[in-house]
């Protein structure tokens, strides 16, 4: 199931896209604001957003840019502005597509579809290690088939061990490719992910634990 954030202060638009896009098939996040979206964006992996380009905090150009430089996700554009210099700062910022209000939100839903199959179509494939199977594009790990639900660290900290399998990669190593924009993190942070990590696991496989510890080295994840 695909996931969508949507970010529209109009709350009757918002609504009849909301509606329009879950009746497709997708799970559908809706924001108000950038910065909630940013919130929300850091803590879940999205495969698309849909951003209005007349928000009441930053502004969806401004949101664009921000999420640009976190995450590798399709950009939809949603405004009232017609005229062509909004068109072409639009995709020079990286959005993929472009719709004017009035619209239609079965068109919106039909261009969503489209651009999903896009980027599936030039994704590389998943990559499995012993029960794992990664998609780093779409930034989703299955766990024997069932997909697990991470926040933005816990997937980092996961999609780190999984690309090299077998390899002891110490706690300082995780940090600096997992936490490098969180200075106020610690060593203990690792540790504590690791363990959330294990229970979100072993929820969907008891009895299993594909993370290893390697007291004073740090961890690793069962190879293929």
């Amino acid at each position: 199931m695909p996931r969508i954030l949507l970010v529209e202060d109009e709350s009757a638009i918002a609504d009849t896209v909301v509606y329009a896009l879950q009746a497709e098939g997708h799970a559908v996040v809706h924001c108000a604001t950038a910065g909630d979206a940013l919130r929300q964006a850091g803590a879940v992996a999205f495969d698309l957003a849909v951003l209005d380009v007349g928000l009441p905090d930053i502004g969806g150009f401004a949101l664009c840019r921000e999420l640009r430089a976190r995450h590798d996700l399709p950009v939809i554009f949603l405004t009232a502005h017609g005229a062509e210099a909004d068109r072409m700062l639009g995709f020079e910022l990286g959005a993929d597509d472009y719709i004017a209000k009035p619209f239609s939100p079965r068109e919106l839903a039909a261009r969503i579809r489209a651009l999903l199959r896009r980027v599936a179509a030039a994704a590389p494939a998943p990559v499995a290690s012993k029960g794992f199977e990664h998609d780093a594009e779409g930034r989703r790990i299955r766990w024997h088939g069932q997909l697990l639900e991470l926040t933005r660290y816990e997937y980092g900290l996961l999609a780190a061990l999984l690309a090299r399998p077998g390899a002891v990669l110490s706690r300082a190593q995780l940090m600096d490719r997992v936490w490098g924009d969180a200075l106020d993190s610690s060593d203990r942070t690792v540790d504590t992910h690791v363990k959330t990590l294990r229970a979100k696991l072993h929820a969907i496989a008891p009895g299993t634990d594909p993370i290893r510890t390697h007291r004073g080295l740090g961890y690793s994840v069962d190879a293929g």
